[in-house]
């Protein structure tokens, strides 16, 4: 019996912690915003597109903590990670779905770069990727 406690402390600390740290629900889908210090125009449209899609189309999603947006300048050490957790080699949108406390997949919207000079476009590319995640958890 104690061994059982002690594996299930250790996975509870191992696993969950640092998604609670980061102010993420054991199930959810976190849309990401990576950035670094220095942004360009588009750079701020991007985030500003996606943030706004967000919370245009998943209010309850987002009010319910199923949802959540981060915009992460990965030129922070703490967050410098992202780089190579997500390959990114750019700004960059990316989905993420945890369940369990345990991220499954991701995906890197990619097709930003094509869509923002066209802002319903960018909304609905975010509003469908987003959306096929979250059917994901419930």
């Amino acid at each position: 019996m104690k061994k059982l406690m002690t594996m299930v402390l250790f996975l509870y600390l191992t696993f969950l912690i640092p998604f609670a740290a980061q102010g993420i629900s054991a199930n959810q889908v976190v849309v990401y915003y990576f950035h670094t210090t220095f942004r360009c125009p588009t750079c701020y449209k991007i985030e500003q597109y996606t943030e706004e899609a967000i919370n245009r189309y998943f209010p309850k999603e987002l009010q319910s903590g199923r949802l959540s947006f981060k915009s992460i300048n990965v030129e922070q050490k703490e967050n410098q990670h992202f780089i190579k957790d997500y390959q990114l080699f750019s700004k960059s949108v990316v989905i993420s779905l945890i369940k369990a406390g345990q991220e499954v997949k991701y995906n890197n919207l990619t097709k930003i770069w094509i869509y923002f000079t066209d802002k319903q476009k960018f909304y609905d590319y975010i509003k469908t990727e987003t959306a096929k995640y979250l059917q994901e958890i419930e």
